[in-house]
Order: structure tokens, then sequence, then C-alpha cells
């Protein structure tokens, strides 16, 4: 045999060799997602302030960093407001 014909033996056999062997592995196992993640992909509810100040953000047409800045403060006032008639009661 000549130089040649025995390295392409050689390269044959490994390529038989290896795909057998690539063929063999076992899949890997699935990963199981925790709790925390699964719950980033649904949707948060959302509170009645923050639903209420988006609807008066679109009564005034706002957009972008207005309407952000609009609903941010509105949600703080909202909020202050429910929590002072608590206070009031003591």
């Amino acid at each position: 045999m000549t130089l040649a014909s025995r390295l392409a033996a050689v390269a044959l056999a490994s390529l038989l060799a290896g795909g057998t062997a690539f063929a063999q592995t076992a899949a890997p196992a699935a990963k199981t997602e925790p709790a925390a993640t699964a719950d980033k992909k649904a949707p948060k509810e959302r509170s009645a302030e923050s639903l209420e100040c988006s609807k008066q953000a679109d009564a005034k047409g706002l957009h972008g960093k207005e309407r952000k800045k609009f609903r941010s403060e509105c949600i703080k006032t909202a909020k202050a407001g429910a929590a002072a008639p608590a206070a009031d009661k003591k």
C-alpha cells in the first residue's frame, strides 16, 4: 500500500468511528425552569391606579417620556391619596 492509500483508509476509519461515537451520546437532560423565570414571562396584573392613570394619559394624548412622567406622578399621588384616609382613621 502506498502512503496516500493508507492516509485515505485512516481518514475513512476515523470518520466511521467518529460518526458512531456521536450517534451514541445521550441527549442532554432538559433543564427545569424555576418558577421565578416562568413568572417573568407572564404579564403582571396592573393596579387600579395604574389603569386609571393610563386612561388619563390616553385622554391627554401623551406618548413617550411625557407619558411615563405623567403616569409616574399620577400613580404616586393616587397611592398617597389612598393611604392618607387610612392614616386618618386612627
